[in-house]
Parts: C-alpha cells; structure tokens; sequence
C-alpha cells in the first residue's frame, strides 16, 4: 500500500468515528467517551505520520507554494491537537456543549481532509512518484503499528481519558 492510501484509509476511519459520535446523544455517555478515545488514537496516530514522514518529503520535492501547503496543514494539525480535541475531551459527554463541539471538531477535519486529498496529496503523487509513495507507505505501515503500541499506553495513562 502506497502512503496516500494508506492515509486516505486512515481518513475514512476518522470520518465514520466522527460522524458516529455526531449521531450519538448526551445519554450514550459511554459510547461518546469510547468513540472519543478511538478518534483520538486515529488523529494523533494519523498525524505524526503525516507529518513524520509524507509532510517533510513533500517539502523537500516541492517549491514554496508547495512549503505553504505544507505549513497551512501544520497548522491545522495543531488546531485540532492543542485547541479543538482537548477542549473536546474535557467536556461533560452528556452535555450540550459536547454535540457543538464535536460538529466544531468535525467539520474542522473533514475541511482538513478534503484539502489534503484535493489538494496535497494530488500534488504529493506528482512531486514524489510512485516509487518514493510506495516506500514511505512501508515506513508508515511500519511506523503505524509502533504508534498505535507507543499512544495506546499513554491515553490509557491520559486521566482526562477515563470513562466519567
């Protein structure tokens, strides 16, 4: 599996997490705090690859349209990991504020997506080639499942990721 593919099988994940807890309602207390969990352990995982290993050689093969491209998903990353999802985590499940926010987070990362498949990665295939995609896809499988090990044990250990 080339990296854009596995990344775009990465997006479907975070999408269907997304649009299961926007459907859940402030009574599926549990449900919302597991689902929670699963998206946070997909982004995280799905962003240091990203930016581990696709981002930089995109940077490296592209001009400075391309670097802004790069900088401008950076950014977004960061808005979801600092802002949006700790905000998210630290909120009641069976409050109110939590379905706003999980629209917020929701529509933040699918803008992101569409972006990166519209618009990156198209872009990443034509810079890197098919060679180069292919290889840094075995890196990611690799690195993936080291990820999920290593982010797996430090949400377990996270305190604002027990079940309220």
């Amino acid at each position: 599996m080339n990296a854009i593919d596995l990344l775009k099988a990465d997006h479907q994940t975070v999408k269907e997490i997304l649009t299961q807890l926007q459907e859940s309602t402030d009574r599926a207390i549990k449900g919302r705090t597991q689902l929670l969990q699963k998206l946070e352990m997909e982004v995280t995982v799905h962003t240091k690859l990203e930016e581990e290993l696709l981002y930089p050689a995109f940077k490296a093969a592209g001009n400075k349209t391309d670097a802004e491209m790069y900088y401008e998903a950076k950014e977004e990353h960061r808005a979801v990991d600092s802002l949006v999802l700790p905000d998210l985590k630290v909120t009641d499940p069976s409050a109110p504020e939590f379905a706003g926010r999980v629209k917020v987070v929701k529509e933040l990362l699918e803008h992101h997506i569409e972006e990166e498949e519209n618009e990156l990665f198209p872009k990443a295939q034509k810079l890197l080639g098919k060679a180069k995609l292919a290889e840094l896809g075995e890196q990611m499988a690799a690195r993936k499942a080291e990820l999920k090990k290593e982010v797996g044990a430090a949400l377990k250990q996270d305190p604002s990721n027990q079940a309220a």
